[in-house]
């Protein structure tokens, strides 16, 4: 996966920058015409989940040889989110040591957003430029997949990290680290869902990245979301983040096919953003029923 010439198109079609992502998938397609790719079979495990990290993250893993190795197991993307959701978790706990509580929350969403170099907040940006241009689809289309930002974007940016920002500090100190793995593998998973249902807007890299989708990644995908279940939290978190996270895939899914007419990978981008909010922001509000409905979230 030689993303790497590029780093603002490295997760393109699976976290935004769509349009520059395009050139990655031309040559990408043409890589795969000149050779044929081995199958999934052939492919180690270890080396498909290297790259799913090298895809999502900016943790320096080196160069991929192999550039199939991810869409042929894109279900294992929920990965990614098991150790940024982590890695977020634990800079809140860090400051949280240091009595800064709202610090270690702002810290701990921009650790998450560096993480992925902020290629699937680049979605939202583009995304909310999209869904601001008023007039025909083409228009729409044009302001979701050009390079520039409106005050659309802007604005969907700025509220996207305050709303995530309040979530986190509404969330029991003690239940924001798993919080931020249930939300980020839960947006992972929902990127999957995307990637394997969604209708391509055009050729990119998401075009490229759903021909090689199977119906069977979904579930896959799921599976790979299930250990979650053993962490300390209460099954109304849960149940309120399944609910979350789908109505975040269906809400989104069918709003881009009625206003662009499919998705491209600035909607997958902001889909990730989108799901981490709307989970987090459950899970936040199950904190503050009664005991004995969620309002314990720490079992």
């Amino acid at each position: 996966m030689e993303v790497k010439e590029n780093p603002d198109a490295e997760s393109a079609d699976a976290g935004g920058g769509e349009g520059k992502g395009t050139a990655v998938a031309s040559s990408a397609s043409a890589a795969f015409a000149e050779s044929e790719a081995a199958p999934a079979g052939k492919i180690s495990f270890i080396t498909s989940i290297i790259v799913v990290f090298q895809f999502f993250t900016i943790l320096p893993l080196g160069t991929c040889r192999d550039y199939e190795a991810f869409p042929r197991r894109l279900y294992l993307s929920p990965l990614a989110g098991w150790l940024v959701g982590a890695a977020g978790g634990a800079v809140f706990l860090l400051f949280m040591h240091l009595n800064m509580r709202i610090f270690g929350a702002a810290a701990a969403v921009a650790t998450i957003m560096v993480l992925y170099g902020f290629n699937h907040f680049d979605g939202v940006l583009d995304l909310g430029d999209g869904l601001m241009a008023h007039t025909s689809r083409e228009k729409r289309i044009k302001a979701l997949t050009d390079q520039n930002i409106g005050a659309g974007g802007t604005a969907c940016g700025m509220f996207l990290i305050l709303l995530t920002v309040a979530a986190v500090v509404s969330i029991p100190a003690e239940s924001v680290l798993f919080a931020l793995i249930i939300a980020e593998v839960a947006a992972k998973y929902v990127q999957v869902l995307f990637l394997v249902f969604g209708r391509p807007l055009h050729e990119g890299m998401f075009s490229y990245l759903h021909s090689f989708a199977k119906r069977r990644f979904a579930v896959y995908a799921l599976i790979l979301c299930l250990p979650l279940l053993l962490l300390p939290i209460a099954p109304a978190a849960y149940i309120g983040a399944a609910l979350g996270a789908h109505l975040v895939f269906f809400v989104l899914k069918g709003l881009s096919y009625r206003l662009f007419g499919g998705v491209n990978g600035d909607i997958t981008g902001a889909a990730n953003e989108l799901t981490r909010l709307a989970v987090l922001t459950i899970i936040a509000a199950i904190a503050g029923l009664p005991a004995g409905i969620g309002g314990i979230l720490i079992i």
